[in-house]
């Protein structure tokens, strides 16, 4: 991952500590965190940090298009650095949240939907991971 604080600066952020700490963190994820677990993570190194600050900080990465937000876990928003096109795996036994390549799935007859205009799509698939 590149530095968060020249990310910051790049999308006209200021780089405040906290807001380096949590840009820190959400960026460099291979998981797709609730803001929950984002800050009792980032507490490990910012221990003053409050809930607030937290949500408030992402709200702000999601505004500037570095981070996007999903409801993939029930009743829970996760945070997804990857704001690329992908779709997602769910694997139901252990919660875990894969990310599956844009080009892995293909999605048909979007443009024969009658009265609807699709400009963008996911597919959420859930199952079981192999091992």
């Amino acid at each position: 991952m590149t530095d968060p604080v020249a990310i910051l600066l790049r999308c006209g952020v200021r780089p405040t500590s906290q807001r380096v700490a949590i840009a820190d963190y959400i960026l460099g994820a291979r998981s797709h965190p609730s803001a929950d677990e984002i800050l009792a993570h980032v507490k490990k190194t910012c221990p003053a940090i409050s809930r607030a600050t937290v949500y408030n900080t992402l709200n702000l990465l999601v505004e500037k298009g570095l981070v996007t937000t999903q409801i993939l876990r029930e009743g829970t928003v996760v945070f997804d650095p990857i704001v690329d096109n992908h779709h997602h795996f769910i694997d139901e036994q252990s919660g875990r949240i894969y990310d599956i390549p844009w080009e892995a799935l293909r999605v048909s007859g979007t443009a024969d939907l009658k009265g609807f205009d699709v400009r963008r799509f996911q597919v959420v698939l859930r199952g079981r991971r192999r091992r």
